[in-house]
């Protein structure tokens, strides 16, 4: 990206929220705009080089909950997604947050795509979608969970319940955005 089109993407100074299974999570700007037009281009259009100035805005914004945790884990794309995008979008960003990024979580069902669906559609959705990889070593250890965007927590929850599930002493979130 430009100098710029990248000074367009402006950091918005969010709250910071939880789920059932989440107890901090922060993202780093609104999906809209620029902002969205970035994150579109890096995961519907394979820009896999704005993974860079989005992880530096996400280990910014996100300092406080990755100082001390243990790892970051990317939700995982199921594997015929994954396949056919050739990357997980969110072991992307993940890769940049300089902390060790364990691959702790397998998404288990094939959901259809969220963007359409409610809140509730979505957390119907994504149940029972995820479980902990039987080789990750997350017991008793706090979690960063990455993701690219926030909409409803559904997906980001789902994922948290199953670490912590696994054993995980506290998981965190952090993404680029919230719809």
């Amino acid at each position: 990206m430009c100098p710029v089109c990248w000074g367009s993407v402006v950091p918005a100074p969010l709250p910071q929220w939880t789920t059932a299974h989440i107890t901090v999570g922060v993202s780093s700007g609104r999906y809209e705009g620029a902002l969205r037009d970035v994150i579109h281009a890096f995961k519907y259009e394979g820009r896999r080089s704005l993974a860079d100035p989005l992880g530096r805005l996400m280990r910014d914004t996100g300092r406080a909950l990755l100082d001390d945790c243990d790892s970051v884990v990317p939700v995982p794309l199921h594997p015929w997604r994954r396949l056919r995008r050739g990357f997980n979008q969110a072991r992307d960003l993940a890769a940049r947050l300089d902390r060790p990024v364990v691959d702790a979580l397998w998404r288990v069902r094939a959901t259809p795509s969220q963007m359409t669906l409610s809140a509730d559609a979505r957390r119907t959705n994504v149940r029972n979608a995820f479980t902990a990889s039987p080789f990750a070593k997350i017991d008793d250890r706090v979690v960063v969970l990455v993701d690219d965007v926030r909409t409803t927590g559904a997906t980001l929850d789902a994922c948290a319940q199953a670490l912590a599930d696994a054993g995980a002493r506290e998981v965190r979130a952090l993404t680029v955005a919230l719809a």
